[in-house]
């Protein structure tokens, strides 16, 4: 038996770096190496963009998703590359952010 795929996530236009599946929810969210993470259901429909806060976008100041972490509550922590914390609802509102110095693996 070969195994097909559940369903294939489109909307990213770049590599992807990091990836959550919350079974729970139903959901599936990712980030990639120059744009903003997004949600999808597991049947594959985009659902939400994940922005970061506005006053680190920008060419050179380019939000990179390292890790991302979901709750069964509805919560998405996301941690970029330039130590900033992120947590999102599952609406795709952003709730709260934290910067640190600390290395994060």
């Amino acid at each position: 038996d070969f195994a097909t795929p559940r369903a294939i996530l489109t909307g990213h236009d770049y590599e992807i770096t990091c990836a959550t599946i919350c079974a729970e929810l139903g959901l599936v969210i990712s980030g990639s190496k120059e744009g903003p993470c997004l949600i999808h259901s597991m049947n594959g429909d985009l659902l939400r963009t994940l922005e970061g806060p506005e006053t680190f976008e920008g060419p050179e100041n380019c939000l990179r998703p390292k890790l991302i972490q979901a709750s069964r509550e509805g919560h998405c922590v996301i941690y970029y590359e330039n130590g900033l914390f992120c947590v999102f609802s599952v609406n795709g509102r952003l709730q709260a952010t934290m910067e640190t110095d600390d290395k994060i693996k």
